[in-house]
């Protein structure tokens, strides 16, 4: 089960996820807390391949 990491942090399991992987604890914590950030996956932001 996912540690308590305070009312700044939404998301815990998806905090400790982000942590393990090396992630600082304000940027995880930022991610965290981003509605929907799950779904994004880490995926660029902006438009695709210009033709």
């Amino acid at each position: 089960m996912a540690k308590d990491h305070g009312p700044s942090v939404k998301d815990d399991k998806q905090y400790e996820g982000l942590r393990k992987k090396g992630m600082s604890k304000e940027r995880a914590a930022k991610i965290a807390n981003t509605p929907g950030a799950s779904q994004k996956g880490g995926k660029k932001s902006g438009g695709g391949k210009k033709s």
